[in-house]
């Protein structure tokens, strides 16, 4: 057990949107945050980070509580784009580098190459799957133990979604986690060990993929679609 979240609540405005949330991630593996658009998937990757203030509930890291030294080995890809236009994609790199000493500058070069991104494409003439990409590599390029990843396949074309799932494998390890939000169910269902399945707000399934394909005798994409029916 690496990451334990117990009972995590948060509300905006008197509307619950995380409501005593539990689960457990586990080093090696790979998650699916699965739920519609306001589950609350990317409100609760905000509270791991500690970008949003739970309002209840504890989380652990590697047995302590989780800290600034803790939210050092997270790396967090939001939804939202945060570059500045007037960069080049190489600016992007060197401003990773200059705030997080587990950048990997080196690893940086190499995943633009595998997503065909040149080093001196100015950020406004980017597309938004580009943008899309360029947020994933420079996530994935920081040697992080939790990456938590908030719809990295918006917005990209279905070659594209190829590529990143491809690079998404390559950076699962033995001593990593990656969790990765969507509502791409068909997409992730390939590729991810475990399920975490939120239904406005509260958890409606969680476990091992293959175990809950065996279980119910359906894809998790079916699944997905019977439990929020």
């Amino acid at each position: 057990m690496v990451l334990e979240c117990k009972e995590l609540r948060k509300k905006y405005l008197g509307k619950t949107v995380v409501d005593n949330v539990s689960f457990v991630l586990e080093e090696g593996s790979i998650y699916a945050l699965l739920g519609q658009n306001g589950s609350g998937k990317t409100t609760l990757m905000k509270m791991i980070t500690g970008l949003v203030k739970a309002d209840q509930g504890e989380m652990t890291f590697q047995g302590e509580k989780l800290g600034v030294k803790a939210k050092e080995q997270i790396a967090y890809m939001p939804t939202e784009a945060y570059f500045y236009d007037y960069m080049k994609t190489k600016d992007v790199g060197k401003y990773y580098a200059d705030f997080f000493e587990d950048f990997n500058k080196q690893h940086f070069d190499e995943l633009l190459i595998q997503m065909d991104i040149h080093q001196k494409d100015r950020i406004k003439h980017l597309s938004s799957g580009q943008i899309a990409k360029l947020k994933l590599a420079v996530t994935l390029a920081r040697n992080a133990k939790l990456y938590l990843l908030d719809e990295p396949l918006n917005g990209i074309d279905l070659l594209s979604r190829d590529i990143i799932i491809t690079i998404i494998l390559e950076a699962s390890r033995e001593d990593n986690m990656i969790v990765i939000s969507s509502h791409l169910v068909e997409e992730l269902e390939k590729i991810v060990d475990h399920i975490i399945l939120l239904n406005k707000g509260r958890v409606s399934l969680v476990g091992e993929a293959e175990e809950i394909r065996e279980t119910r005798g359906k894809s998790i994409t079916d699944v997905y679609r019977e439990v929020l029916a």
